[in-house]
């Protein structure tokens, strides 16, 4: 049976997406691809396809080595402007990294996106656009999904907020261009509204804003909390004590934070990011500064019927990357790899009998051929 074999390092960073993008995707493609292939995780055997989930310098380093084996696959989650805002560097550092970023993309046979802009970026930075597929994330509806209103009662009470309290509720890493700053002060023009942040500093002291936050976690309004990173395991239940999913971010590319909303039939807010609009269409409700970000909410607290139309067109973007339809997408790209790696093998091999009909003596090392 074919090989495909995840390398990854993913969860050298806990609260992140990338390493929650990586989980899902994996449990996806043994799924779709159980009768097809074997799915190997940081094996060091031989396989068909290698898949690269995270750019650390040890798979750079082995990506010649698995060229010969087979096809390699790079997982495209950042390039160099959507870092820029995430960590804290010297801007040396950052300068190095993101030439490394981009010659690692360079190296792959294949990319995938999971965002269609990301296509012409990666095509300015000099990647063949034939090289690049868009996928976009999923998750699975039996870790993300409504819980009963027995169960919400439960985890309100748990969390120390009121049954009838509308709550707010943002998960992501604690960062400046998460939109940190936003948030409370849309917290502080809705006192009546309970706020809740999940996720903390991923990156620690090199989150970028780390020190601005800090002193603005000092004096938060009373009705803002935060809860710090809180397990996966646990988040279905974060999901389920809101009544709304407010990320206010200025950089992102396809939020794991937002399928598990959209799973958990929660309405969702953003800012109108051009990033949103190929992939989120009108499963979410846009806003662009505070004061639309302020009357949404009102709107969506006061008037049950906007409630209700958003939450259900949140559910239907859930429908749309339902684990059938990304994992029919999987499949098919893992299948077009295959077909051209046989192609590819055929080739060789007629190439080689050819050279031994035409009696052209072959040498096991190049270099004899001028001895």
């Amino acid at each position: 049976m074919k090989k495909i074999n995840m390398l990854s390092k993913t969860d050298m960073v806990k609260g992140q997406g990338v390493l929650s993008a990586h989980d899902e995707q994996v449990a996806l493609v043994r799924q779709v691809m159980q009768n097809r292939a074997l799915i190997l995780e940081n094996a060091k055997t031989a396989s068909e396809i290698t898949h690269y989930h995270s750019i650390n310098p040890e798979y750079y380093l082995s990506v010649g080595k698995r060229k010969k084996q087979g096809a390699t696959v790079g997982y495209v989650h950042f390039l160099p402007e959507t870092v820029e805002n995430s960590i804290s560097l010297p801007r040396t550092v950052k300068q190095l990294f993101y030439k490394y970023m981009i010659s690692f993309y360079k190296r792959m046979d294949y990319l995938v996106t999971v965002n269609p802009l990301f296509i012409d970026k990666l095509v300015q930075y000099g990647v063949p656009r034939e090289k690049i597929t868009y996928i976009p994330n999923v998750v699975s509806e039996e870790t993300f999904y409504p819980a009963s209103g027995e169960r919400r009662e439960k985890i309100r009470k748990k969390c120390h907020i009121a049954p009838e309290t509308f709550t707010v509720l943002c998960v992501g890493q604690l960062q400046k261009r998460k939109g940190v700053f936003e948030f409370v002060e849309t917290a502080r023009r809705m006192p009546d509204c309970q706020f809740v942040w999940a996720g903390g500093f991923s990156f620690g002291k090199i989150s970028e804003g780390y020190e601005e936050i800090r002193a603005l976690m000092k004096h938060l309004p009373p009705n803002v909390k935060f809860l710090g990173l809180v397990d996966r395991e646990k988040m279905n239940d974060v999901y389920n004590m809101a009544d709304v999913m407010f990320l206010p971010s200025y950089e992102e590319l396809f939020p794991m934070t937002i399928l598990e909303s959209m799973n958990c039939a929660l309405p969702v807010l953003v800012r109108d990011l051009p990033e949103y609009r190929p992939i989120l269409f009108d499963h979410v409700l846009k806003g662009r500064s505070t004061e639309e970000f302020v009357q949404l909410l009102r709107q969506l607290k006061e008037e049950p019927d906007f409630y209700q139309r958003s939450a259900h067109a949140a559910y239907e973007g859930h429908e749309r990357y339902s684990r059938e339809a990304v994992g029919e997408k999987w499949k098919a790209f893992y299948e077009k790899v295959f077909a051209a790696e046989e192609e590819k093998r055929l080739w060789n091999r007629k190439k080689l009998s050819q050279r031994k009909e035409s009696g052209e003596r072959l040498w096991k090392d190049r270099k004899q051929q001028y001895i």
